[in-house]
């Protein structure tokens, strides 16, 4: 699929007129994973501030956009294809065939290296289609540049011409509301009943970026020696499993909103590169999270306090000890 479409768009990607009037935008991000769909929560916030009164369609894949754009009123629609294409032909063709049904005056293709993102972004009718950045001398910080979530804002800032393309870039937001943060303290002190402050850990993650049982075991309990005024929890996966083989009081649940506001009432959240570690982020708690084979700039959390280690090179005590130097937590 890369060398079939790896040409479309290449040479595309010319500049927004400032005067164009934009009303209507797509935005292609056709991938399932929870972490991948929180990650364009910037660039969404982004086109809202660069087109004030916008609508926004979203093209992705899975169940996911949906309830992590639930409260995002500029989203008007969300055409998904269903994660399983094969088994449900149907709904997969259904769903390409829905961007020739409205002209667009913008279609954003958010991963360049996505060959669906650069099919959808060709598919759809639109006069104006940014692809996604290639060979840009944008002069922003390179580990800025880095990071998924804040690359495709830069890119969308060269394109339609802003000057101050450095600024900052919203953060990660799932926009919880307050009933939700109220339900998700509500959830917490039912596990926790006490009126300590809560660490809350995420053990798993998949394949390589999952630290060993061994490695967690020796993790906590510096963690709890360090910091006894603590209450820690553990957040599980839907896969229901635990690296601490649930030694502790546990959280769990399928449903990413209530996921979120839990992590939202506790002081810090420590896990693995994975979703729930940018659902941390996204629910603006302090998040660290623990690297081991991804591209630690790319994919580190993205919040309002956030803190990413390379457990390769860094020392589980180190890892302890950044807590209190970053997050000024007191032991």
């Amino acid at each position: 699929m890369q060398r079939f479409v790896g040409n479309i768009g290449g040479n595309a990607n010319t500049n927004l007129p400032l005067d164009t009037c934009i009303k209507r935008i797509l935005i292609c991000r056709p991938n399932h994973r929870l972490g991948n769909t929180l990650l364009i929560t910037p660039l969404v916030q982004e086109v809202v501030q660069i087109f004030p009164g916008c609508k926004i369609d979203l093209f992705t894949k899975g169940t996911i956009a949906p309830i992590v754009f639930q409260n995002y009123h500029q989203v008007q629609d969300i055409i998904n294809l269903p994660r399983k294409h094969f088994s449900d032909l149907t709904s997969y063709c259904s769903a390409w065939l829905s961007l020739r049904k409205i002209g667009y005056d913008l279609v954003i293709n958010v991963e360049e290296r996505s060959s669906s993102g650069r099919l959808a972004t060709k598919f759809a009718r639109s006069k104006y289609k940014f692809f996604g950045g290639r060979d840009y001398n944008i002069e922003v910080d390179t580990d800025e540049y880095q990071h998924i979530a804040k690359k495709p804002v830069y890119d969308l800032r060269h394109f339609c011409g802003i000057q101050n393309i450095d600024r900052d870039v919203e953060l990660l937001d799932l926009k919880l509301s307050q009933p939700e943060i109220d339900a998700g303290r509500s959830v917490l002190n039912d596990i926790i009943q006490n009126n300590k402050k809560t660490i809350c850990l995420f053990t798993y993650a998949t394949g390589s970026k999952c630290h060993s049982k061994g490695w967690w075991e020796e993790f906590y309990n510096q963690l709890r020696n360090r910091y006894p005024s603590y209450n820690i929890i553990e957040i599980l996966p839907v896969e229901n499993v635990s690296q601490l083989d649930f030694k502790l009081p546990t959280y769990y649940s399928r449903d990413i909103r209530e996921i979120a506001s839990v992590i939202a009432n506790t002081s810090l959240f420590i896990g693995a590169d994975s979703g729930m570690m940018h659902l941390a982020a996204s629910s603006h708690c302090p998040t660290m999270g623990l690297f081991l084979s991804s591209r630690l700039e790319k994919y580190k959390p993205y919040g309002r306090y956030d803190v990413a280690v390379n457990t390769n090179i860094t020392s589980i005590a180190s890892c302890v000890d950044i807590l209190k130097n970053k997050f000024l937590i007191a032991a």
